[in-house]
C-alpha cells in the first residue's frame, strides 16, 4: 500500500465529463489499496472570470486581502464537485479547504509563501480511509485571514503535502503526457523524455515551460520529493523529476521560448560604485524578479544598465527607478515588451564544448538577431523579436534535436 498525492488542473476538472474522468483515476489507485489525497485547481478560466468580476466592481486599487478571498472560491468549487463525483462512484471522501488541511502561509497577499502545513486533519481523513480532497492554492496566515499562493500555486500544494506526509509518490496531472524537449503543441519533432532531473527541469519552469511551475520544482527538491508528470485524459507512463536520472546527460534536454518578457534600459547612469546595487535595490523593495542583465562599458562617465521583467511588472519598474531621480542622475529609460526569451536547457552542456556556438548558428541560419544573452551552468538564454520566437525555437530545437 502506498500514498499518492495528485494533482489535477484546471483543464482536467473543467467540466461534468472531466471531473467524473478525474474521479475515476482516483477511485482506480484507492481502490488498489492505496491512499489518495488529491489536490485540485479551479475549473478552466473561473479564476480569469473571478479577476473580471472583481474589475466590474471596482477597477482600481482593489485590496489584495479581498481578492484572495475572492480567488479561493474557484478552488473550493472543483474539491467540493469532484468529491461529489467520487461519493457517485461509491468511495468514501472528504473535501478540505486550504486552512482546513492546515496550510499556514505568510502574510504576502497573492504571492504567498507556506511557512508549514499542519498535517493532523490530513492524516485524521486518511487514518478513516478517506480519500481526501485539498483545494489548492490557498493558505491562512496568523492573523487567520485566507491567502493565494501565487500563480501555479497547486502545483506547489501538492509538492508541500506530499513533503510532509512524506508521500510515495506525487503525481502531477496537466493535458499533457510528460515533459517535451519543446512545446509538443508549437514544435514539430519535440519528443517526450522518460525522466529529468529537479535542476533541468527548474530551469525550464523558470524559463517559461508552462509543465511545472518553479516554485513546486524547487521544494520537490529540497524535500526530495519525486514527481511524475502525465496526463489526466490518457492512461500512459508520464516523466519522471528526480534528482539524477538513469540515463547518460543530454546535450540538451529542452528548448522554450518565453513570451512574458520586457526589457527597461536605464541611460546615462553615473559610472559610480553603488549606482547598481541601489538601481536593483530599489526594484526588490517593489518585489520585483529581475531576469537577464547587460550593463555597458562606461564612457565619459556614464553607463547604461538594461534588465528583464516580466510584461506585467515592466510598467511599476520604470515608476520604482523614477523615485530614484533624486539619488543618482540618467539621461532617460526606455522599455521593449517586443521581446522573448528563447533558452536551452542541459546538464550536459557542462562539459560539451561549442553548444552556444550550435545555437546561435542556428539563430543565424534562421536569420534571427540576438539582443542578448545570459548563461549558466545548464542553460543558455538568448533575447529576441517576439515575432521571430515560433521560428527561433523551431530552428534551435532542430539543429539540437533532429
Amino acid at each position: 500500500m502506498s500514498l499518492i498525492v495528485k494533482k489535477f488542473g484546471g483543464s482536467s476538472v473543467a467540466n461534468k465529463e472531466r471531473i467524473f474522468n478525474v474521479a475515476q483515476i482516483i477511485v482506480d489507485d484507492y481502490r488498489k489499496g492505496n491512499d489518495v489525497i488529491t489536490v485540485v485547481s479551479a475549473q478552466g478560466d473561473t479564476t480569469d472570470d473571478l479577476i473580471e468580476k472583481a474589475k466590474e466592481i471596482n477597477d482600481g486599487n482593489i485590496s489584495k486581502r479581498e481578492m484572495d478571498v475572492l480567488l479561493t472560491a474557484g478552488e473550493q468549487i472543483s474539491a467540493a464537485l469532484l468529491a461529489m463525483a467520487i461519493e457517485k462512484l461509491g468511495c468514501p471522501v472528504i473535501s478540505l479547504l486550504g486552512w482546513q488541511a492546515g496550510f499556514n502561509t505568510d502574510s504576502n497577499h497573492g504571492i504567498a509563501r507556506i511557512k508549514n502545513i499542519n498535517t493532523e486533519r490530513i492524516k485524521t481523513e486518511v487514518s478513516k480511509k478517506n480519500i481526501v480532497i485539498v483545494a489548492g492554492f490557498q493558505g491562512i496566515n496568523k492573523y487567520e485571514d485566507i491567502t493565494t499562493l501565487g500563480r501555479g500555486g497547486s502545483d506547489t500544494s501538492a509538492v508541500a503535502i506530499a513533503a510532509a506526509m512524506h508521500a510515495n509518490r506525487c503525481q502531477i496531472y496537466t493535458d499533457v503526457d510528460g515533459v517535451y524537449t519543446a512545446d509538443p503543441r508549437k514544435v514539430k519533432g519535440a519528443k517526450k523524455m522518460k525522466e529529468i532531473t529537479y535542476d533541468e527541469m527548474l530551469e525550464l519552469a523558470t524559463l517559461g515551460a508552462q509543465v511545472l511551475n518553479n516554485r513546486s520544482v524547487e521544494m520537490a527538491k529540497k524535500y526530495n520529493v519525486e514527481l511524475e508528470v502525465l496526463s489526466s485524459l490518457e492512461r500512459i507512463e508520464g516523466t519522471i523529476v528526480r534528482e539524477t536520472t538513469k540515463m547518460e546527460k543530454m546535450l540538451i534536454r529542452g528548448v522554450t521560448c518565453d513570451k512574458d518578457v520586457a526589457t527597461i534600459s536605464v541611460i546615462g547612469l553615473k559610472d559610480l560604485p553603488g549606482v547598481a546595487f541601489k538601481l536593483f535595490n530599489k526594484l526588490a523593495q517593489y518585489k520585483i524578479n529581475v531576469d537577464m542583465i547587460l550593463q555597458s562599458v562606461g564612457r565619459d562617465g556614464t553607463k547604461d544598465i538594461t534588465f528583464t521583467v516580466s510584461r506585467g511588472n515592466a510598467d511599476t519598474a520604470i515608476e520604482s527607478i523614477e523615485s530614484l531621480k533624486s539619488v543618482f542622475q540618467y539621461s532617460k529609460i526606455t522599455k521593449d515588451a517586443t521581446v522573448s526569451k528563447l533558452s536551452i536547457v542541459g546538464a550536459g552542456m557542462e562539459s560539451h564544448p561549442g553548444v552556444a556556438a550550435k545555437m546561435f548558428e542556428a539563430l543565424y541560419d534562421a536569420d534571427v538577431n540576438i539582443k542578448m544573452i545570459d548563461t549558466s551552468e545548464i542553460k543558455i538564454s538568448v533575447l529576441i523579436d517576439e515575432n521571430l520566437s515560433e521560428k527561433a525555437t523551431q530552428a534551435v530545437h532542430d539543429a539540437f534535436m533532429a
